[in-house]
């Protein structure tokens, strides 16, 4: 079961879900940093760069952005320069696929996407898809389902999301319908708007959180911001599910004792941004991002056991520094390439035993992970795309303690 914490903390809006009464989550922004991330814009093309396959545009005429044109082959066309190739001074329709990092601009994309609760619209394939995590059963029903409704000749494609297993045909049929008039007006209308007009204004950084939750796993939704529980209210109000979710989204007032204090809410993120990780079996994992890759070492720390016992401690140590590892990685929104460095096992057996231990655990992640490989040095190289910003690119100590 899933809880989520909404609350201020200082000057940034911090979102927290917890499992089994433990952080697996956190997304902060501060105050005077709103997300642009989801968002569509007619934007200008200011350079085509034909080596590397990518073109600059603007969104605005101060922000500068990435567009790959190996993976944009067909782009959305406000105003064109040039018959059948994107030139500098074109202006197309896109949407922000990832926020800025570091010195790198914001990614965008011509593939639009247009999320709801049960479903995504998207233009980047067209047919419908549908989460491989429902039953076979589940799936062949919705995809029976929304092919009563979906016509061959759309210009987007649905991806049906998990939640729309609890979700009456009645309810999926309203949701498919509301974002079907969003894309085809973005698409249709967007042709002539404006340069740099912004088309779609994504939903607020926790609510596409709150969203990914089924809702049979959803415990609770705790916020002491009104502005957050109004537009939660709403939110549900608009799939009919206030019902479903009364005693489950929760206006806190207590001024003797704070949210982020009922929840200890600073001392977990202050764990979150620190290095060291400690675990229960007295070992401990030390986390370093870098500008390349992030590594996380595997400390065998206060184990001072037998030589005899030494290998079979050590699969111990390291099936659960796997489960600390996958769940730090989702909880500091770490991304790029990963490496895990884990204790030195001598038997093939205990190595694929850790193997599979670590896939399960990053199975559980939102984002797509693959885990590549386990070297002969026994680091286990993963990678997980780059979405957001990392969590302590996101908030800092300082910030914390205010």
């Amino acid at each position: 079961m899933s809880k989520v914490v909404i609350t201020k903390l200082h000057k940034a809006l911090v979102a927290a879900g917890y499992e089994e009464n433990r952080p697996v989550w956190f997304e902060c922004r501060a105050e005077n940093q709103p997300s642009v991330l989801g968002n569509i814009y007619v934007a200008k093309v200011v350079n085509v760069v034909k080596n590397i396959q990518a073109a600059f545009v603007q969104i605005s005429p101060e922000q500068m952005c990435y567009y790959s044109l190996k993976e944009n082959t067909e782009p959305i066309f406000v105003k064109q320069q040039c018959q059948g190739k994107l030139v500098q001074g074109d202006e197309i329709i896109v949407q922000i696929e990832k926020e800025a990092l570091k010195t790198k601009d914001p990614v965008v994309t011509g593939k639009l996407n247009i999320p709801g609760k049960y479903m995504a619209l998207t233009t980047e394939d067209r047919g419908i898809g549908v989460s491989k995590k429902l039953s076979v059963k589940q799936r062949a029903k919705l995809k029976e389902f929304f092919a009563t409704l979906y016509r061959k000749q759309e210009s987007f494609g649905i991806v049906v999301r998990t939640n729309a297993a609890f979700a009456t045909l009645e309810e999926l049929e309203q949701e498919y319908e509301y974002l079907k008039e969003q894309m085809q007006g973005i698409i249709e209308k967007g042709i002539y708007r404006t340069v740099y007009s912004r088309l779609y204004e994504a939903k607020d950084f926790y609510m596409e959180r709150i969203q990914d939750i089924p809702m049979d796993s959803m415990e609770k939704i705790v916020t002491d911001q009104r502005d957050v529980y109004e537009q939660l209210l709403e939110y549900y109000k608009a799939y009919g599910l206030q019902g479903a979710m009364e005693g489950k989204l929760v206006f806190y007032q207590d001024e003797l004792c704070p949210l982020s204090a009922l929840f200890n809410l600073k001392r977990d993120l202050e764990r979150a941004l620190s290095k060291q990780v400690w675990m229960k079996s007295g070992a401990y994992l030390v986390i370093e991002p870098t500008e390349a890759l992030t590594v996380i070492d595997v400390n065998t720390g206060k184990f001072t056991g037998k030589n005899k016992d030494r290998q079979q401690t050590f699969l111990k140590i390291n099936l659960e520094a796997a489960r600390e590892a996958a769940l730090q990685i989702r909880l500091r929104n770490l991304s790029g390439i990963i490496l895990i460095d884990f204790v030195d096992l001598e038997q093939e057996e205990d190595r694929e035993t850790l193997v599979q231990a670590l896939e399960q655990e990053l199975a559980k992640d939102s984002l797509p992970v693959n885990f590549v490989e386990l070297t002969k040095l026994q680091l286990a190289e993963i990678t997980r795309k780059k979405v957001k910003k990392p969590l302590h690119e996101q908030i800092s100590i300082q910030d914390i303690k205010g």
